[in-house]
């Protein structure tokens, strides 16, 4: 779901970051792009689980995209993008951690997004979110939690916090609101920009020392009337792609198949057991094709790309 998040656009909002004219500029352009990332979560669909070693390469127009499931136990997703020009570079690495809180399950999303603009010579670090699952009084799920965006080099950051409008009595309320602002590192206390809004809908950006308010964030322009992607070469569609590990799943889903969906992904499943009791047997250690992982001393799991761009893909989203 995430890799989607990242090519699945209908602007160039990674692009965007790199054609900034300031520091300041970029800076709100990777927050655009930060939001971008925040999709609709639905309730009650169980996700395809990805299994050790599964890939997905996928391009859109010059940007070129590359994920693979670097372990199983614990989950950990890397992501490798990077555009024809050399202008951008995206690592990510994602591992869900949940936690039990009674009526409610938070998944946090431990990781870390590092957005490099290569010409500017920036490189920023980017949070994500936690996934927050309620089951009483009603079932839902909703984005939350706090979010930093951190430019070391332009001295510059932004805090977003993913929380609920308030409402009456402290009931309802709007679970998909974004608040939060724009400062400098050295003087923390004076905000540049305030941002607020709707992550589903529109995100303003207000200019505090002038009152000005423009358009940060635009989610009908970012993600409706998306297409989607389209294998072109099919000679070059690698066994592990998400295309065809789960292919028959997706077929027998598209045709409201549930029995033979279930069969199939069992089918999936049973053979990823298979080929880890086979390594188990052999004292093989399994190791990434695309990526190197690590932990750091606070044993938080990071990824790091072995090449230094990502190549076309044989999957790409039409135009």
């Amino acid at each position: 779901m995430y890799g989607e998040g990242v090519y699945c656009a209908g602007e160039d909002l990674l692009g965007r970051c790199a054609r900034g004219k300031d520091s300041l500029e970029r800076l709100t352009a990777v927050v655009a792009w930060s939001i971008s990332t925040t999709r609709p979560p639905i309730f009650g669909f169980a996700p395809y689980n990805p299994v050790l070693g599964e890939t997905h390469h996928v391009s859109h127009g010059p940007l070129n995209v590359l994920l693979e499931q670097v372990s199983h136990c614990p989950p950990v997703s890397a992501l490798h993008a990077t555009d024809a020009a050399g202008d951008v570079r995206l690592v990510w690495c994602q591992s869900p951690v949940p936690k039990f809180h009674g009526a409610s399950i938070e998944a946090a999303v431990r990781g870390r997004r590092e957005v490099s603009l290569v010409r500017h010579g920036e490189r920023y670090e980017v949070d994500c979110p936690n996934l927050l699952i309620r089951l009483l009084p009603a079932p839902s799920v909703e984005w939350a939690g706090d979010v930093r965006v951190v430019c070391a080099d332009s001295g510059l950051e932004a805090e977003l916090s993913y929380c609920r409008t308030r409402s009456f009595l402290g009931f309802g309320g709007d679970a998909r609101c974004v608040r939060g602002r724009v400062f400098r590192s050295a003087s923390r206390e004076e905000t540049v920009y305030e941002i607020d809004g709707f992550w589903d809908r529109t995100v303003s950006l207000k200019d505090v020392a002038t009152g000005e308010v423009s358009v940060l964030y635009d989610a009908q322009q970012a993600i409706t009337n998306l297409t989607t992607p389209a294998v072109q070469d099919h000679k070059g569609v690698a066994p592990s792609e998400s295309a065809v590990v789960w292919g028959e799943v997706s077929d027998a889903l598209l045709k409201k198949d549930w029995e033979k969906a279930r069969q199939a992904k069992r089918l999936v499943e049973d053979e990823a057991r298979r080929l880890a009791k086979e390594r188990n047997e052999k004292g093989e250690v399994w190791t990434p094709k695309h990526f190197s992982l690590s932990q750091n001393k606070n044993g938080e799991w990071e990824c790091w790309p072995l090449e230094e761009s990502v190549p076309p893909a044989p999957i790409v989203v039409p135009s």
